[in-house]
């Protein structure tokens, strides 16, 4: 096929400016489309890094659907997934005229299992009102969907209990022996994705086991010769997740009470499992009970320091160890037996290895939930399974993201993913930061560290919210401070507040936006991947710099290495995952070429420490001010009119 010219597509004569209303032409999505298009025929790696409002999802559809090529493309949350297979995909599909096959493929716990909806059913469990209501929408909505996909029906929360129950996991799914099998929706998702040139995954699933295989849908990637990474600034979190040896007591728990239920109708089988699968729940319970004297989570050497937390892990792996002897004995009585033997002899092997540990290459940690634990291996350096990834697929990987370099440097993103030389393009963007917002450095404010910095960041805040009528998103960095904001708040303000953990997420945001003048206190969740456009938010508060937890026993280790490595690891790692933080923060204020607001960030450290230019020099170009008259005065201004097209 004949590159065709990008640029000429997306210009200002081309097929998108002239039949999607609102188009914009922009050199910089040019730009970034001609380096998708390069990378895909090079099999190269590309990082771009492409400013808000950039048009960045065109940029890299357009050379996706031209190539000629398969291609994955991985979002970072299935809203984002969703939206980029129904809203933009089929735009530039029209757009281009492209006959291609594009699928979306999603983790099984997205999709409804039949068989287990028939199974809860069948049991005639005692649900109140509320979930009785529930099953009967699944129920009705089970016999018109097509696709089995959970998004679809909306009045079924996603937090629902009913969920887990009608969904299958790796470890129950039936496969091939399952009666449903024929009418399968993952089964479906995945031969679809099979047989797609364009295939829209999420990060987690993207990194799942490596390749899929821990949701059974491994084939689909080795044929690709694309992958196209958005949000590409989780991927080393995620990567960390995926690459992690796990043994929770949730997993524990659900595979005793699995092994009872497969006792039903098969004789004999109750006497030979009840007595291991009791004394399991109990030594785990036990075991619960022992780490209540430890921190929430830590370094696995804080739990071999205690002689009874010791004792009770030991305990524990003899009695899975002893289970999985149990249920091989009964294995080839049932389907379902066989399958909880498989999952007790994994289960039985990931404990030992956690247990044991696997020399310097993994952080061994744990960490512990209201109601359970989890214990972890993870690898100390997660370049190196990301470098094989790749090779192994021998073909073009492109990250992207608005929030990939610190202060123009792309280093610490490539470090983290093991990429050696990759092609980079960093691409400002459009909006007009001089004129659309203004970065308020609030004067006199305590070290973050100090007792009352909430309180005197709040009053700090307080004369922005009047000059701006509400209309803000307030940023922290820890819950507590969260609360003792929203405390401090309750009283004080005119305006609707909306607090984190007061509803699910998506419904604060929606009453958020409708209020009009409302004021949103978040955590880590609202600081990306939250897009309010118009005068619903004209204010985003930062509390401190988002430097990561110190009680995580994994960053720590990773510490350790670089200043063993002499490196310096605050420079060398904290202040760079900062900065990127922090740009995903901003990022929340202007997201479309009409919008105006503050950026109010409340830590000193950004003019009192030397490292704090780093993070101005990582923002948007915004103009600076530590006068709150400066404030009154961007808000009193009447804004000039601006060219209304929004940004594809």
């Amino acid at each position: 096929m004949t590159d065709p010219d990008i640029s000429v597509l997306l210009g200002a004569d081309g097929p998108f400016a002239r039949d999607l209303p609102n188009f914009l032409p922009r050199e910089a999505q040019q730009e970034m489309a001609r380096a998708v298009q390069h990378a895909i025929a090079e099999r190269d790696i590309l990082i771009a890094e492409a400013g808000t409002g950039t048009g960045k999802t065109y940029a890299y559809l357009v050379p996706a659907l031209l190539s000629g090529e398969r291609v994955i493309v991985s979002t970072g949350t299935k809203a984002l997934q969703d939206q980029l297979y129904f809203r933009d995909l089929p735009k530039v599909r029209s757009v281009l005229g492209a006959r291609l096959k594009t699928a979306l493929l999603k983790g099984r716990a997205n999709y409804l299992c039949l068989y287990r909806l028939d199974q809860t059913v069948r049991e005639g469990v005692s649900f109140d009102r509320s979930q009785a209501s529930q099953l009967a929408s699944i129920r009705s909505w089970s016999a018109r969907t097509r696709y089995g996909d959970r998004m679809e029906l909306a009045e079924v929360p996603e937090e629902s209990p009913l969920w887990p129950r009608v969904t299958s996991t790796p470890e129950n799914c039936l496969g091939v022996e399952c009666p449903f099998y024929d009418d399968c929706h993952v089964i479906k998702a995945r031969r679809a994705a099979q047989e797609a040139d364009i295939v829209v995954v999420n990060h987690h699933l993207l990194f799942a086991d490596l390749a899929l295989k821990q949701e059974g849908f491994g084939e689909i990637l080795p044929g690709a010769q694309a992958f196209i990474l958005d949000e590409a600034h989780q991927i080393p979190e995620l990567a960390g997740q995926f690459f992690s040896q796990s043994v929770s007591a949730r997993q524990l728990t659900e595979l005793a009470q699995d092994s009872l239920s497969e006792c039903n109708g098969i004789t004999g089988a109750i006497g030979a499992v009840l007595e291991p699968v009791e004394a399991l729940q109990e030594a785990v319970r036990k075991l619960r009970l022992e780490l209540d004297r430890l921190p929430q989570r830590g370094p696995f050497h804080q739990l071999e320091s205690s002689t009874d937390v010791r004792a009770g892990l030991h305990d524990v792996r003899e009695l899975v160890a002893a289970l999985a002897d149990v249920l091989a004995s009964q294995a080839e009585r049932s389907r379902g037996f066989a399958n909880v033997f498989e999952r007790a002899s994994s289960l039985s092997d990931r404990f030992d290895r956690i247990v044991e540990g696997g020399g310097d290459r993994d952080v061994r940690w744990y960490e512990q939930f209201p109601r359970g634990f989890a214990l972890h291996a993870t690898p100390l350096d997660l370049a190196a399974p990301l470098r094989g990834l790749r090779e192994r697929t021998q073909a073009a990987w492109i990250h992207t993201s608005a929030t990939l370099s610190v202060a123009g440097d792309f280093g610490h993103l490539a470090r983290q993913l093991g990429l050696d030389d990759p092609q980079t393009l960093s691409l400002q963007s459009p909006f007009d930061y001089a004129r659309q917002a203004l970065c308020y450095l609030p004067q006199g404010l305590p070290d973050p560290a100090a007792r009352d910095h909430t309180e005197r960041a709040i009053d700090a805040v307080l004369p922005v919210l009047e000059a701006s009528n509400g209309r803000a998103f307030l940023l922290f960095t820890s819950h507590r401070a969260l609360r003792r904001a929203a405390d401090l708040l309750h009283n004080r303000v005119p305006w609707p507040l909306f607090v984190q953990g007061d509803a699910p997420r998506h419904r604060l945001l929606e009453e958020f936006r409708a209020s009009g003048h409302g004021v949103l206190l978040g955590a880590a969740s609202f600081w990306e991947g939250v897009d309010v456009q118009g005068d619903a938010l004209s204010v985003v508060v930062i509390d401190k710099l988002p430097f990561a937890a110190p009680d995580d026993p994994v960053l720590q280790a990773r510490l350790d290495a670089l200043e063993q490595a002499g490196i310096n690891p605050f420079m060398g790692w904290q202040v760079p995952s900062a900065a990127i933080a922090l740009k995903q923060g901003a990022g929340r204020l202007i997201r479309d070429v009409r919008d105006r607001g503050v950026l109010v960030l409340c830590d000193p450290r950004l003019t009192g420490k030397g490292y704090g230019k780093l993070f101005l020099a990582s923002l948007p170009p915004m103009p600076r001010t530590n006068d709150i008259a400066d404030v009154r005065a961007f808000f009193a201004r009447v804004p000039t009119l601006v060219d209304e097209g929004a940004a594809p």
